[in-house]
């Protein structure tokens, strides 16, 4: 089941972030130019276009679906690309426009951009072009760009203001225009110069996902199928964009420069499995249920009729918009068809719960566990959310013991710790829940809370064993300050 978590408060969100495919991170010109005073202009123009993303207000996506699958996506271009010990999470985004983006050692992929892309190949060609950028350390390489670039706008505004002073001594007004046209002009510059220092970057990330495309024996189509989706949008949209003063080169350009090496490539016709295309029809059939509602999925699955995706789409709209005896005759076909499909037993679960019927979706869940191969810690914590609401104490007790094993894969899950308070609440083991509630807040971003119930929680230990030492760290966790 897909669930929305709190906005993404990790401290790699305050890294230099690089915008993908579309080039939708500009610098503001008319914003550089009316905030040049003492070099800072450039800086604040840069942190207005990234602002939504560089101050972690990035509003994230969780499902073990769908994840296991872009990871699939991503794991031989991770391995083309030598990353595959980096580390990299890949993390959604709920966010209907198509792009995905890098900070610090995590990729950001739109929920948009898997609903709009046709095939898995558009996808994974955007993953390799973001691999391109981690790879090729740009996002570093931006972080001295701009700090050359503060260097050029910082020694402009001090020649201006100088030129300015003295026309104002001297009663000069030719002298203080001149002194405002030179600070103008030095934070143009510097702004030009990054932005043509971006452009140049995302044509190598273009360049390395080609031979990344290759190396994996993939097709680079995809690739081309999403410029050509961004040059169509521009051209409906009766845009006149200067090619200058934008951090991408323009579609056209990237089309032209890529068209021919991708076309040489023997795997140019080369299409994804019949499985893979099923798995990606099935992903945007919930992702189109659950971001944009019943209307909007029909009319996906009026292009997929009768398919496993479409009958998918039916049972999560069901689920979601329906009755739930209506819904498990749905999930129960679709694991008729697919008994080993971890993800069916899922949903089958969610549709139990909230028929309060816990055990049965306890069940349904242990299945889904069993089967899932990507072992992922959502599905863990699933379970014991069943086990909790059977409201049996030896049921809380396993609830704990899988939650725990679902946080150990995947510790910053916001969900997980509230139900494990929940598990420790029933067991009357009050302590342990006010550290899991301070740990959940944390991982969510409420620094405040955290410390508050972090320092409830401590009181409740001995000093010096495990659970006061985590309740500690947090406590002398020092926020982030946020930026003006």
């Amino acid at each position: 089941m897909i669930s929305f978590a709190p906005p993404f408060h990790a401290t790699a969100a305050r890294l230099p972030v690089i915008a993908v495919m579309d080039g939708s991170l500009r610098l503001p010109l008319a914003l550089c130019r009316a905030t040049a005073t003492l070099g800072l202009a450039l800086l604040v123009s840069l942190s207005a276009a990234t602002s939504s993303y560089a101050q972690g207000n990035v509003p994230i996506v969780r499902d073990a679906e769908i994840e296991a699958l872009v990871r699939d996506y991503a794991r031989p271009i991770f391995k083309a690309a030598g990353l595959t010990k980096s580390g990299i999470d890949i993390v959604l985004v709920n966010n209907p426009n198509f792009n995905a983006f890098v900070a610090g050692r995590r990729m950001f992929i739109n929920t948009g951009a898997l609903l709009q892309a046709e095939t898995p190949n558009e996808i994974i060609g955007v993953m390799a072009h973001e691999a391109g950028h981690i790879a090729g350390g740009h996002q570093d390489r931006l972080r001295e760009q701009l700090a050359r670039a503060q260097t050029m706008s910082v020694i402009a505004s001090l020649l201006g203001v100088g030129a300015m002073v003295a026309g104002a001594a001297t009663n000069t007004s030719e002298l203080a225009g001149a002194g405002a046209g030179i600070v103008a002009g030095g934070n143009e510059a510097a702004r030009r110069s990054l932005l043509s220092y971006q452009r140049s970057e995302e044509s190598t990330a273009d360049q390395s996902a080609i031979k990344y495309l290759q190396a994996t024996g993939q097709s680079g189509r995809g690739m081309l199928l999403t410029f050509q989706r961004f040059q169509s949008a521009l051209s409906l949209s009766g845009t006149r964009v200067d090619p200058y003063q934008v951090s991408h080169p323009m579609p056209r350009d990237r089309i032209a420069n890529l068209e021919t090496l991708v076309k040489a490539s023997p795997y140019y016709d080369k299409k994804d499995s019949e499985a893979l295309q099923q798995r990606h029809d099935m992903m945007r059939a919930k992702i189109a249920v659950y971001t944009q509602g019943q209307a909007a999925a029909s009319r996906l699955f009026k292009k997929m009729p009768g398919s496993l995706a479409a009958q998918y789409g039916e049972a999560q709209a069901a689920f979601l918009f329906g009755n739930p005896k209506a819904a498990l005759k749905k999930a129960d076909a679709l694991i008729k068809l697919q008994p080993k499909n971890p993800y069916f037993q899922e949903l089958r679960g969610d549709i139990l719960l909230r028929a309060n019927q816990p055990q049965k979706a306890a069940e349904a869940f242990a299945r889904a566990v069993q089967l899932d191969p990507a072992k992922s810690g959502i599905l863990p914590i699933a379970y014991g959310q069943a086990l909790i609401a059977t409201g049996k104490p030896e049921a809380a007790k396993q609830a704990v013991s899988l939650i725990r094993e679902g946080l150990s894969r995947d510790k910053e899950n916001f969900n997980g710790y509230a139900y494990l308070a929940q598990a420790y609440n029933q067991l009357g083991e009050v302590a342990d829940a006010e550290l899991a509630t301070a740990e959940g807040y944390f991982y969510g971003g409420n620094y405040q809370q955290a410390k508050i119930f972090a320092m409830r929680a401590q009181k409740q230990f001995k000093r010096g064993e495990p659970a006061w030492v985590r309740a500690q760290d947090i406590i002398n966790y020092k926020t982030p300050k946020k930026k003006k």
